[in-house]
């Protein structure tokens, strides 16, 4: 599965932003709920080592959930986390995410994408796994780019995530209780190779243009739609716009306006 080497691909370029930092360094709130690099690399880790237990062994990931709901009842999941890898922190940790990564997107690029997998939620196939860890992995990565104040260079593998955010147009209602307003708005989103990606056809809903990894960054909620440059036209896309969630679980709200964004000159700071 190509999914499997573009979430690789993603693990490592986030790895080697880590790379210079100090030990502190790695306890630096972000603006993603005040987590710290530690508590996002460690989230990232555990649930890379939970979606290759899906795979090699069901009988671990088992164990692994009845943990972690134990764990969870108990405190907040960072807490859960931290537990469950005794501590790890700083490079240490950093070595045995990426030490994971590499062995999860070999045995998934092995196995059959239609394979089903037990899950916290409903079972998922491989494919929809690897494609959900791809997307976890740039969507909390984004946190780090933002303090560190580094703007990523995207490549086209984020076409995983914007395929991720149009499949769960219906999620996003359904999540809510309610039904779609009307059919999906069409999408015109420019790749960062300069590809035009089309999705949905034109239709009273309206219509969101503009980049890939705005809309990417919409959908999985590192930005307020206000703090980009997409094109949204059509009470439906607007409706769309403010409460899109491509990931599993309760309805979350994408952050305040202004809340979320690339920190101004931090990048002398933290990667000298």
């Amino acid at each position: 599965m190509q999914q499997a080497t573009d979430f690789l691909d993603e693990s490592k370029a986030l790895c080697a932003l880590l790379t210079s930092l100090s030990e502190a360094d790695f306890e630096t709130p972000t603006q993603f709920k005040g987590w710290t690099i530690n508590n996002i690399i460690r989230h990232l880790h555990v649930w890379n080592i939970a979606v290759d237990l899906s795979l090699r062994d069901e009988a671990a990931f088992g164990a692994f959930v009845a943990a972690m709901m134990a764990g969870v009842r108990g405190g907040k999941l960072p807490e859960f986390e931290a537990s469950y890898l005794d501590g790890l922190l700083g490079h240490a940790l950093r070595n045995a995410w990426m030490e994971r990564a590499e062995a999860t997107a070999v045995a998934f690029a092995a196995a059959d994408p239609k394979l089903r997998l037990k899950w916290v939620g409903p079972d998922m196939s491989a494919l929809s796994s690897i494609t959900a860890r791809l997307m976890e992995t740039w969507a909390h990565g984004q946190a780090v780019y933002d303090v560190l104040g580094v703007a990523r260079q995207d490549t086209d593998r984020i076409g995983n995530i914007a395929r991720l955010g149009v499949n769960t147009w219906g999620f996003t209602w359904k999540n809510r209780r309610t039904e779609p307003p009307g059919p999906m708005p069409k999408l015109r989103l420019f790749a960062p190779s300069g590809a035009v990606w089309e999705y949905g056809e034109p239709s009273e809903s309206g219509m969101i243009s503009g980049s890939a990894t705005e809309f990417c960054q919409v959908v999985t909620q590192c930005r307020n739609i206000a703090d980009t440059a997409l094109e949204v036209t059509g009470e439906v896309a607007h409706q769309w716009m403010r409460i899109a969630q491509c990931f599993a679980g309760p309805p979350q709200d994408p952050p305040t306006k202004g809340s979320r964004h690339c920190a101004d000159n931090a990048h002398g700071k933290w990667l000298s």
